[in-house]
């Protein structure tokens, strides 16, 4: 297939990677003109269990450059969805495809209202990745699957070949006639670690090492379940273990959520896409959520605070 990995950061970049080995003609599309030189320049350098490579990619800032594809996938920053594919309609032709892999709840609304409500597909990756500099990642696909769905809950022919693409790549995808509570089943594992990690600067080994940590993410965890049980979502599990098992399941313990990732690189996080999610909710559906409502407090005020500092910087 021909693939655009629309916003290739970490993430995309090891999904990326994975389906270029795997034979497909993939364009990696960043905004980060560093990012795309090196990986122009050197290909991109993959860190995994099995050592450290360079794949050549193809890597561009422009969508023009890669023209019409069968396949988006994006992965931009939640907050940047609408804006990033109105900016990349020259990926779009008739018979695209358009799939959402981002952290949250939201997206597929987003997407629809630029592309057509027709030809967006929803999923959730359990695929990690970090990035180490300019085209340089940590990887982590091997054990990791991921999960794709009509917003209908049909189960259609694009879907299977899309699958089958992917599987091919080492991928590991299946496909769900529930992608709706498919997409509740991860976010409750971004609910689990991103915004705790985020405010307290951990790793997932450190993370999992804190008792009362894990006191606190089981709590946030069980207000979502039981916000997304008010809501009708039918869930794979109720019981707050498993997300909170699942998140750092095969992952080095060095390794860091895209939430703490977005914040030391002074970068605003997903947070209302994801805590945030849970809280609006739960408003909807008349469930307290003080819990993840406080995470979300702590975060804004974390990145308050950061914008004050940028702020001052620039002005001295």
């Amino acid at each position: 297939m021909k693939i655009a990995i629309l916003g290739a950061g970490a993430l995309g970049c090891a999904i990326g990677a994975a389906l270029t080995e795997g034979g497909n003609e993939v364009w990696l599309l960043n905004r980060s003109a560093a990012h795309v030189e090196a990986m122009r320049r050197d290909g991109l350098r993959v860190d995994d269990a099995n050592g450290s490579r360079y794949v050549k990619v193809r890597s561009t800032t422009r969508a023009a450059e890669a023209g019409v594809v069968e396949l988006v996938v994006v992965l931009v920053k939640s907050f940047d969805t609408a804006t990033a594919m109105r900016g990349a309609l020259e990926l779009i032709g008739p018979e695209t495809l358009v799939l959402s892999l981002q952290n949250g709840l939201g997206h597929e609304d987003l997407l629809a209202e630029v592309v057509g409500r027709e030809r967006v597909l929803a999923g959730k990756t359990y695929v990690g990745g970090v990035m180490r500099g300019p085209g340089h990642i940590e990887s982590g696909v091997a054990g990791k699957t991921t999960c794709i769905g009509e917003l209908d809950g049909r189960i259609t022919h694009r879907l299977s070949n899309l699958a089958d693409t992917f599987n091919a790549a080492g991928l590991v995808t299946t496909i769900s006639d529930n992608i709706v509570g498919t997409m509740w089943d991860k976010l409750l594992v971004n609910v689990a670690t991103g915004a705790l990690t985020g405010v307290t600067g951990l790793t997932y080994g450190q993370l999992y090492a804190e008792p009362q940590l894990k006191t606190t993410a089981l709590a946030a965890v069980a207000e979502a379940i039981a916000v997304a049980r008010a809501a009708g979502v039918k869930l794979s599990t109720i019981d707050p273990e498993r997300p909170w098992t699942l998140a750092g399941e095969g992952l080095p313990a060095s390794f860091k959520t895209s939430m703490l990732q977005s914040l030391e690189k002074g970068a605003s996080t997903e947070i209302d896409f994801i805590n945030g999610a849970v809280v609006r909710w739960g408003q909807r559906h008349r469930v307290p959520t003080p819990v993840n409502a406080t995470l979300v407090s702590c975060i804004k005020g974390i990145e308050r605070a950061m914008a004050d500092r940028q702020h001052k910087e620039t002005a001295a």
